[in-house]
């Protein structure tokens, strides 16, 4: 493992714990060279399905693309990091037990959605207003009135 510091090639495993979903291990490392800390963690590699667009083109399964859309609908809001992952875990749970190669991106949005209700009302208004394209006060209350 190399050192994200310094190029050094050899670090040193401090700790090592199963993440709380049993879904990956955390390591806490420190390089030999210059002595800083870090963290890695280990997750299994499984092959997502492609998603397909609404314009027919397909596109691979972006992991960063949920957390960036995600990370962003909950700026400011108070979710821990820790329940982020939990729900994108859940969420890539859920597409690979789909089992197919496959898959709309328009129902990865909503599983998307899904997970926001359950982290952030605000959060889930605000992605769907996006993803929704709401374009009238009718279409944002009634986002609004699904939440009560």
């Amino acid at each position: 493992m190399h050192c994200p510091f310094c190029p050094h090639e050899e670090t040193q495993v401090l700790d090592s714990r199963v993440s709380e979903d049993g879904r990956a291990v955390r390591r806490r490392r420190r390089c030999e060279k210059c002595d800083k800390r870090f963290t890695t963690y280990e997750r299994v590699e499984l092959s997502m399905p492609t998603l397909v667009k609404k314009d027919g083109s397909r596109v691979e399964y972006s992991r960063e693309k949920i957390i960036s859309s995600m990370r962003l609908a909950l700026r400011k809001r108070p979710v821990s990091s820790d329940a982020l992952d939990e729900a994108i875990a859940r969420l890539e749970e859920r597409v690979i037990s789909l089992g197919e190669k496959e898959i709309p991106s328009s129902r990865v949005g909503e599983m998307v959605m899904r997970e926001l209700k359950k982290l952030d009302k605000v959060a889930y208004i605000r992605f769907a207003s996006v993803y929704r394209s709401f374009e009238d006060i009718e279409s944002f209350e009634s986002a609004l009135k699904e939440l009560k």
